[in-house]
């Protein structure tokens, strides 16, 4: 179990990862290549219909400092710049985005036994101010996250959340959407051998009295190839099967079906990472 709450994102993680993570419609692949002098160049795309997008991202590593430089098919390049541990358990990450003149933003990650905490403040006259902090243990934690616009004066975001986490089991409640969605997530281990786990999460909007249910369970074939399934109320069915066919290399492919209108193609995703 790790030490300490970690940070806000990382409440009903575990639930998410297991009932969304690797699930797509669209065909995506990528390669990662090491230079000789240890440059990492990575290539993506992603075909989404008619549609084809592509990045190519850099990654250069300096003692603690990791550089990140992406270009997409839209000529945008995305520069991230993370100092690991400047002091123990301090992250700071600088990012900008070039054309657009208002995206730079500098965020601080600290980590502690007992609280976790994240900030960042976009680099403009008007900035966007976000704070999430976690305050408990690795058993208990609770936390919230916040946005301020200071151009505006108004609170953009406000969420909290709560999570239990005990040997197998992992819980979490959060409240988002400024009070109007309620969000229960449930993760548990079935069979740490086989890395069988079950994982639930539904969610109350007030504003609509709508509910959202999705559960999900994954479990390994053998220690290579892992199989997962979900459902929700909606009638939309999911599976994903996804083989590890070299250290890091990993072949997805998962298909989605709706069962309320079965006369509809089902929607089928491939991915690709290759990694030497």
């Amino acid at each position: 179990m790790a030490k300490g709450p970690g940070l806000y994102s990382d409440i009903g993680k575990r639930a998410r990862d297991l009932l969304f993570k690797d699930y797509q419609s669209d065909q995506k692949f990528t390669i990662t290549t090491f230079s000789p002098t240890g440059v990492a160049i990575t290539s993506s795309g992603t075909r989404k219909g008619e549609l084809f997008v592509a990045d190519v991202n850099t990654q250069l590593k300096n003692k603690n400092i990791t550089t990140d430089i992406k270009v997409d098919t839209n000529s945008n390049l995305f520069t991230t710049i993370t100092v690991n541990e400047p002091a123990p358990g301090l992250k700071t990450i600088f990012s900008f985005k070039v054309p657009d003149q208002r995206s730079g933003k500098v965020e601080l990650q600290y980590l502690h036994e007992y609280a976790g905490i994240s900030t960042s403040v976009g680099l403009t006259a008007n900035p966007i101010v976000n704070f999430s902090g976690v305050i408990g243990t690795n058993v208990l934690a609770l936390g919230a996250d916040l946005s301020y616009d200071s151009k505006s004066g108004e609170l953009t975001k406000s969420n909290a959340g709560l999570s239990f986490t005990k040997d197998d089991l992992i819980a979490s409640l959060t409240l988002n959407d400024k009070g109007d969605a309620l969000n229960a997530a449930y993760y548990h281990v079935v069979n740490p051998v086989t890395n069988t786990a079950v994982g639930a999460e539904v969610t109350h909007r007030f504003s609509t009295n709508e509910n959202t249910l999705t559960l999900g369970t994954q479990h390994a074939l053998d220690p290579l190839t892992t199989l997962k399934a979900r459902v929700n109320n909606f009638g939309k069915t999911s599976a994903l099967i996804q083989h590890e066919w070299r250290p890091k290399s990993f072949f997805t492919i998962s298909g989605e079906v709706d069962t309320k209108a079965i006369e509809k193609s089902a929607k089928v995703g491939l991915s690709l990472v290759l990694k030497p």
